[in-house]
């Protein structure tokens, strides 16, 4: 599916690897990332809302979607490597400075790039996901059911592409069934899309999630050794996982960021789409932050 109003081109991100990107209006540059189980078609509303008056770039990151889905060797799916790829979709459409803002899967990615290239990230959003290291630390006990699927997809090759592509449907419908609030937010022809996207990149969508059991957390270690922190303005929204998984959400990210807006929202976890105008204003409002802090 395709946003209305948007020009669609595949860019060249790395040797062999293209990604899908939907690209309208002029301005400053905003990059949109998807999530799990979704792809760039996620960000429709709040996408058309910000191509009024900035330049809005919203790819499907390799692996999903219209993008390249390669083997993995290790690295491939890093969120460190998505990230790059990122910045080579800006750099193509002309932009050494962008806004950036992500939803599960991709705002690991936009954390990612903020990290590694701070100097390319002027402001970044983050939407109802932890840091890939703190994640793991707050999942304990039988509260930990509700991340079934990272334990599944962090086993070695093989057994959670078999299981997953025996009833992908089941498996991805789950997810956009049980995550969401409002139904009708995802309406049964964008569900459809949704399933059949999924359905034809189970391969890479487990590898992307076994790098965040491997060699994303290694990433994040090393930066909190380090002490890396986010140097740009962050804003941060959330469902309440810290009162059902019993974190200090906002403790957590402080730790990561200079400059945090933590935010609290009553949407299920696709919020783009059962909440756009709350996202809007989210986005916006970090916007008109000043870069110096």
């Amino acid at each position: 599916m395709r946003i209305t109003g948007f020009d669609y081109q595949r860019v060249p991100v790395a040797d062999g690897v293209a990604v899908n990107v939907a690209v309208a209006g002029t301005g400053s540059p905003i990059v949109l990332l998807h999530g799990f189980p979704e792809t760039h078609f996620m960000w429709r509303h709040v996408a058309a809302d910000l191509a009024a008056d900035h330049t809005v770039l919203c790819p499907d990151l390799r692996g999903y979607g219209e993008s390249d889905k390669p083997a993995d060797t290790g690295e491939t799916y890093s969120k460190r490597s998505m990230a790059a790829d990122i910045v080579a979709v800006a750099k193509a459409f002309g932009h050494d400075r962008f806004a950036l803002a992500g939803h599960d899967r991709g705002a690991l990615v936009a954390l990612r790039a903020g990290l590694d290239h701070p100097d390319k990230v002027s402001h970044l959003a983050i939407l109802d996901v932890l840091p890939t290291l703190d994640m793991w630390d707050v999942l304990h006990g039988t509260s930990a059911a509700v991340g079934f699927h990272l334990y599944l997809m962090a086993q070695p090759p093989g057994l959670p592409e078999q299981l997953i592509g025996a009833a992908p449907d089941a498996f991805f419908g789950h997810f956009l069934d049980a995550w969401t609030q409002h139904g009708d937010a995802i309406p049964a022809d964008v569900r459809a899309a949704y399933l059949e996207a999924s359905r034809n990149a189970v391969p890479s969508i487990v590898a992307d999630y076994r790098a965040s059991a491997g060699i994303d957390v290694e990433h994040d270690q090393a930066d909190r050794a380090a002490g890396n922190r986010l140097t740009m303005p962050l804003t941060v929204l959330q469902q309440d996982w810290g009162a059902a998984l019993g974190y200090d959400a906002v403790a957590l990210w402080q730790a990561w960021a200079a400059a945090l807006d933590h935010r609290t929202v009553k949407a299920g976890h696709f919020m783009a789409e059962e909440s756009p105008a709350e996202v809007v204003k989210a986005l916006r409002d970090l916007l008109t932050r000043s870069e110096s802090f």
